[in-house]
């Protein structure tokens, strides 16, 4: 009797344990999407963002691990302070698991921080900064759908090729807006270019004119915009009233998305050469997703929208295929996981959190070469993601051994 009572109990302690192994640490898994919502950035990532995240835990089922999944959202207004009290709320007080989106990079490398100090998982796919996977890279942090040295070798590389070889910088006076120039300058430099000078200006000015001026003085054959958002859009508007283009410079839009090309129009944009990591009109697949996006948006999605929705489904795939909402399983589960998805087929994740992907090198149609509404651009080459993206081996990421 007493046999079987032992062996009873502990049947039932070893099936409770198997029970706990297979569930989320509170009983919900929550995710947060963070980024700007009411400023420059709003329409490259913002509530559109936000759906997007809603539309992978739909497609999920709405649960993992037999718990639900929920989304909160906040606006961080490009500021790093405001970014880390909602961050550090969130971790501490709200059982947020994971922070992902993270539109501007200062306020992502804020973030980071805090992730990795609570040994939490951060996913960025709004901001740019390769720093994110280089010297502040973090076990529990990851970068999805682009970075500047993506960038870079896209639309860098391409105007290079088509003998933009002198350059000077108009540049967002923050940490993306230098570490977009800095790689550009590089690759400009290794392919045989020069750069003649830079100007920085600050995030969300109404008014280019003085640093335009600068930029058409210069001389340069090409000006590289290293800013992003409606910084860009006006940016291009104001060179426009300048004669810049017309006087034979051209522009580089270095960090430009479907949102600003449609904000803008095709009669500004055409000819322009961006570098995304999506095309909702590139394939079958890609238009699938596009339409559901867009029955919810209103808009078509851009690489931002794209990679949160992948962001949010690759977590949840690692929390199903991990058994926890645990950190460290998690984590572990997302380094080792191919990426299968509308964004990222065939991705792999680094060492470093740098999900390797393809990205496209793309130019704006002319309106006249515009089919539908939303066909804006022609693609121009596949840049494979060994090529795209720094080796983990060279980011200077202390985790790369």
């Amino acid at each position: 009797m007493r046999k079987n009572l032992i062996a009873s109990v502990a049947f039932l302690l070893a099936s409770s344990t198997a029970v706990l192994a297979q569930s989320a640490t509170d009983g919900k898994v929550k995710i947060g999407i963070l980024n700007d919502q009411s400023g420059v950035y709003a329409d490259f990532g913002g509530k559109s963002s936000v759906e997007a995240a809603k539309m992978a835990v739909e497609d999920f089922g709405g649960k993992v691990l037999g718990v639900p999944v929920e989304i909160v959202d906040a606006d961080h207004q490009n500021k790093p302070d405001i970014a880390s009290n909602i961050a550090r709320q969130w971790y501490d007080t709200e059982q947020v698991d994971a922070i992902m989106e993270l539109t501007t990079s200062s306020v992502a490398l804020a973030v980071q921080a805090i992730a990795k100090e609570k040994k939490k998982i951060d996913i960025v796919t709004g901001a740019a900064t390769t720093d994110l996977t280089g010297k502040a890279c973090s076990p529990y942090g990851f970068h999805w759908a682009y970075d500047t040295h993506a960038l870079a070798v896209g639309t860098g590389g391409a105007l290079v090729k088509q003998g933009g070889d002198s350059w000077f910088f108009l540049t967002a006076d923050y940490a993306f807006g230098y570490s977009l120039e800095q790689q550009t300058t590089d690759y400009v430099k290794a392919s045989g270019g020069t750069v003649v000078g830079a100007v920085r200006h600050p995030l969300s000015t109404q008014d280019f004119s003085s640093f335009l001026l600068q930029a058409q003085s210069s001389g340069a054959k090409v000006i590289g915009l290293a800013n992003a958002g409606l910084d860009t859009s006006n940016a291009i508007k104001q060179a426009a009233e300048f004669g810049i283009t017309q006087g034979g410079q051209h522009l580089a839009a270095l960090l430009f998305t479907l949102a600003e090309v449609h904000g803008l129009g095709l009669e500004a944009a055409q000819g322009l050469t961006l570098t995304e990591g999506y095309y909702w009109n590139r394939d079958d697949e890609s238009r699938a997703f596009a339409k559901k996006f867009f029955g919810r948006t209103g808009k078509m999605p851009n690489m931002i929208h794209t990679g949160t929705y992948s962001a949010v489904t690759q977590y949840l795939k690692a929390v199903q295929k991990a058994g926890t909402d645990e950190t460290e399983a998690v984590a572990k589960t997302l380094h080792e996981m191919p990426v299968d998805d509308v964004f990222g087929r065939g991705g792999t994740v680094g060492p470093n959190g740098r999900m390797i992907h393809d990205m496209y090198l793309l130019q704006v149609k002319k309106p006249a070469d515009s089919k539908e509404p939303w066909d804006y651009f022609n693609v121009l080459a596949t840049i494979p993601g060994k090529e795209a993206y720094i080796d983990p081996a060279k980011s200077g990421c202390d985790l790369v051994k």
